[in-house]
């Protein structure tokens, strides 16, 4: 089996796990991984496809720029360039970019803050922290409607193989040395986005009671 086919068959694994938990609505996300680093390729997503069903045609092969490798009936999809910034930057292997209502929510309580930090949660440990009261923060980025724009604004926050960066009121990307590894890096952070959406509602039940 080519390292092609076998990258095909981990990112339609992830699309299907990722899509039955709704994180593809509307035609929304996008997903790569890694083929090769020199020169570098990546499987993507195609562009505009319903990603909760299977197709032969839901990803191709593209190059450092984003453009496809070969022939094919498809296009890439529209934010292709946050990926290559990411594949260029890291030595990182996946990268998962969803739009859940948690992190367009998060992204907009914190926006202004440029950023969103967590501390003393035990799903930390999914990025790499394992010291105690550890700390772990989510960059936010505007949400440019030119993705070379976008892509730049992303670009200096890649500085590991593992990370993840919020863009306003439009999603999440994630990435990690593998599929598996920012698959957990995705959950963790989706986790931590209901965690404290949840926190938050739950302060705000608790004053109210208190005034009564």
């Amino acid at each position: 089996m080519s390292i092609v086919v076998t990258r095909i068959h981990e990112l339609a694994d992830i699309k299907e796990e990722l899509a039955a938990r709704d994180w593809f609505m509307g035609t929304s996300g996008n997903l790569a991984i890694k083929v090769q680093g020199e020169p570098l390729q990546f499987l993507v997503t195609a562009s505009g496809k319903d990603k909760r069903k299977k197709t032969n045609e839901d990803f191709l092969l593209v190059d450092q720029d984003g453009n496809s490798v070969g022939e094919t009936n498809v296009k890439p999809s529209a934010e292709t360039l946050l990926h290559c910034e990411i594949y260029g930057r890291s030595n990182a292997g996946c990268s998962l970019h969803v739009h859940t209502v948690a992190n367009n929510v998060i992204s907009e309580i914190y926006g202004d803050e440029g950023k969103v930090v967590f501390k003393g949660q035990e799903l930390i440990k999914a990025f790499g922290r394992w010291e105690e009261d550890a700390e772990w923060e989510i960059p936010i980025i505007p949400n440019h409607a030119d993705i070379p724009k976008l892509a730049a604004a992303l670009a200096p926050f890649v500085e590991e193989d593992k990370g993840a960066v919020l863009i306003r009121n439009h999603g999440i990307t994630a990435w990690g040395k593998n599929a598996f590894e920012a698959k957990k890096v995705l959950e963790a952070c989706e986790f931590l986005f209901q965690y404290e959406l949840a926190l938050l509602q739950a302060k705000a039940n608790l004053q109210v009671i208190r005034q009564k």
